[in-house]
């Protein structure tokens, strides 16, 4: 069946993504062998796969490790020796956040030019990761936070804010770590694999500005007091010295595992980018045409064949449901793939959680938007309540995995016959 290849497909991508191959690939950079066995060894690990990265690592550097890892509530698998491990909010930060910070900067205090910091950076580093700036409090950081994730504003435009709001981002940890070397490895969640945005760049030097802040409170009008302007007009760090980066993960990975597998099972797979960044509802139902032209026109691919985008699309909140981009991408494809037979539609988070749901995306068909029709549910409607989760909950059309353990981007995919 469509969806059991779509299923089969979806889970053997994530895994050839997961953290701890590439991390142990890292760690065969000669910048890091040549450093190890120097001085002392901290290791910081942040973001969604903050957990699986720091045990893959602690796997191979052995029990002669200290450190922290802040991750996401529900992503840690247990103790690592040597190292404290904090869960705290995501996507917007909380208290355990800011307790998980403090004590990883205890970590890294005092190192000497011998010492390294092995610094593993995911996905969700950018609310995991926080210790506000002097002069603004966590409760400044929660309300932007949601203000910018309700606005449409996109990551690098949210993590800019993050940044200048914060005493660890923007390059600034990897000066509080000085003049320790630090050898970051990054599983990126930003397309574009931009190094001063992945987890709002902590250990990059900066390429935003404070006038490039200033110009997004403008742009979508947020409510910002006019003591965080002051702080938002603090430049943060453009360059640095003691830091070694390396990205070993992607959502052109991602994609390209899709690929692979899609062809293996008799697909043709066509990407039709890797960097998909629009309305979430508007990428649905634009797929769902292209799935319409290939069965009409054979163009531009013929079926058997898989349609594939990576990316992360944005949701512009109009209503007061529950959902994720993932779930209203599959919703809007849905009603664009209606009627249709041989179609089966998917988009996933490949984190394993969709927003702020258990769902890591949805699984639709043609029949779908007729289920939901017979029970009285307008998809449109839906929509504009951003209430996606329930309405494919009730078409037993929701994907869940669990949390993953890793964070390269979503993924959508349509499957024909």
């Amino acid at each position: 069946m469509l969806k059991d290849d779509m299923r089969e497909i979806l889970d053997g991508a994530v895994k050839a993504v997961l953290p701890e191959n590439a991390v142990k690939e890292a760690l065969n950079n000669p910048a890091f062998t040549s450093r190890k066995s120097k001085g002392k060894l901290v290791v910081a690990s942040i973001g969604k796969a903050a957990w699986r990265m720091a045990k893959a690592a602690s796997d191979i550097l052995g029990s002669n490790i200290t450190g922290a890892v802040v991750t996401k509530y529900d992503h840690s698998m247990g103790e690592i020796k040597g190292l404290e491990i904090f869960e705290a909010g995501h996507p917007v930060p909380d208290e355990n956040t800011i307790n998980g910070t403090k004590a990883l900067l205890q970590h890294v205090k005092g190192l000497s030019a011998d010492d390294t910091v092995l610094f593993l950076v995911s996905g969700g580093g950018s609310a995991l990761f926080e210790l506000p700036a002097e002069g603004v409090t966590l409760e400044d950081m929660q309300d932007i936070t949601g203000q910018l994730l309700s606005c449409g504003a996109d990551i690098v435009e949210i993590n800019t804010i993050r940044k200048h709001l914060s005493s660890v981002k923007g390059g600034r940890f990897a000066e509080l770590c000085a003049p320790a070397h630090v050898f970051m490895v990054v599983l990126s969640d930003v397309l574009g694999d931009r190094l001063d945005s992945i987890a709002s760049g902590p250990a990059a030097p900066d390429t935003s500005t404070s006038g490039e802040a200033l110009e997004i409170v403008k742009k979508y009008s947020l409510n910002v007091k006019p003591e965080l302007l002051k702080v938002l007009s603090r430049e943060t760090p453009k360059n640095l010295s003691n830091v070694t980066a390396t990205i070993t993960g992607s959502v052109t990975e991602l994609c390209r595992a899709v690929s692979v597998l899609a062809q293996k099972k008799g697909y043709t797979p066509l990407v039709l980018t890797t960097t998909m960044t629009c309305e979430a509802r508007e990428a649905g139902s634009f797929m769902a045409s292209v799935a319409r032209e290939v069965l009409t026109s054979g163009s531009p691919v013929k079926a058997p064949c898989a349609i594939i985008a990576g990316g992360e699309t944005v949701v512009h909140l109009t209503g007061k449901g529950l959902g994720g981009r993932n779930q209203e991408l599959a919703l809007s494809a849905a009603l664009g793939i209606d009627g249709l037979e041989n179609v089966v539609a998917a988009s996933l988070g490949s984190d394993g959680t969709d927003g702020p749901t258990d769902a890591a995306g949805g699984i639709v068909d043609g029949k779908t938007a007729g289920i939901l029709k017979t029970k009285g549910i307008s998809i449109p409607e839906v929509l504009r309540n951003n209430d996606a989760y329930h309405a494919l909950k009730e078409a037993d059309a929701l994907l869940m995995t669990g949390p993953t353990g890793t964070n390269v981007n979503d993924v959508s995919v349509f499957l024909l016959k």
